[in-house]
């Protein structure tokens, strides 16, 4: 071979590797979020990408993990989550953030409607998290205060109610402090009806309809929310006026709501997502908590209960399903 064209080949062969290089550079720098579920509600967190110019499949990878309520179950999923590894982990529900926790220190963790991450120790304070994960909060000041007096309103002889936590759930050590707090300041009763597990559920509820509570609340626990259906139809044969945090459990069939705007929350979750693939470290974005809260109120559900809701309450809704 003569020397130029060896040295045509050697110069053709040096210009041709940084394309390919650079074509599989461009690969390797496609964003992987992780995602332990695939519930209807993540297509709200999908949406907030899109607004963020992220195309799932065209220039960000979502992995997907399906875990079941337990703990065990949502610590595998994250683990292997955090082995692949994914860029960000988004997490829903203290269960899940816990289990992202315990697998990863480094990789951002991003929570999405969480109870409260600083009581759970998820972070050091809202306004400073100072770890790998940072989020949102379903939770704002005075929030089961509120709750409690707007279903005393609505069931106006009501003296007993029966609120549904999980022992597993890190956040609910402060939603007990808080509801019996607001039940004194209401001189009603609280009933703590404890379920961890999906067998747990029949004995619980059993168990609670023998202390003859006069109405049900409950969080939107990844646990509990798995088994909304079965909880709604209980309460209805039970003849049972129910209040929920999620007003998608009352287009479901419950009584009321009052809370956060849970989409919201999941399509506001994609900013920190954007803000992390673009430099931003977890520990540096606050916590925010939501603003607004509103009730929403189903006077079907109302009418199968028996129940009045009076003019008044009605015009306390932010919506009204009839």
């Amino acid at each position: 071979m003569r020397r130029r064209e060896f040295i045509t080949l050697i110069g053709g062969a040096a210009s041709a590797w940084p394309l390919t290089a650079r074509a599989q550079q461009s690969v390797a720098k496609m964003p992987r979020i992780g995602i332990i579920g695939e519930a209807a509600i993540w297509d709200h967190f999908r949406k907030g990408l899109r607004d963020f110019g992220y195309i799932e499949g065209r220039n960000v990878t979502i992995e997907y993990r399906s875990a079941e309520e337990r703990l065990g179950q949502l610590a595998a999923a994250a683990t292997e989550l955090a082995r692949l590894p994914v860029d960000i982990i988004v997490t829903n529900g203290s269960l899940a953030t816990q289990a992202a926790k315990q697998a990863t220190t480094t990789i951002p963790i991003v929570m999405a409607g969480i109870g409260d991450p600083v009581r759970a120790g998820f972070v050091a304070s809202l306004a400073h998290p100072g770890g790998n994960i940072t989020g949102n909060s379903i939770l704002g000041p005075e929030l089961a205060p509120k709750r409690l007096q707007l279903l005393k309103l609505a069931v106006s002889t009501m003296s007993r109610v029966a609120f549904l936590w999980n022992p597993d759930n890190s956040s609910h050590a402060s939603y007990l402090d808080e509801w019996k707090a607001a039940a004194r300041a209401l001189g009603v009763e609280m009933l703590f009806v404890a379920v961890r597990s999906s067998d747990e559920f029949d004995s619980a509820f059993a168990a609670m309809m023998r202390e003859r509570p006069d109405a049900f609340t409950m969080t939107a626990d990844y646990l509990h929310q798995r088994r909304i259906g079965w909880i709604i139809d209980f309460l209805a044969r039970n003849r049972l006026p129910g209040a929920y945090q999620m007003r998608e459990n009352v287009v479901a069939g419950g009584l009321m709501s009052y809370g956060a705007n849970l989409p919201d929350l999941f399509r506001h979750t994609a900013s920190y997502v954007h803000k992390i693939l673009q430099g931003a470290r977890p520990a540096d974005l606050p916590v925010e908590q939501p603003t607004k809260f509103d009730l929403t109120v189903n006077l079907k559900t109302a009418k199968a209960l028996g129940l009045t809701i009076s003019e008044s309450f009605l015009l306390l809704a932010d919506e009204v399903i009839e």
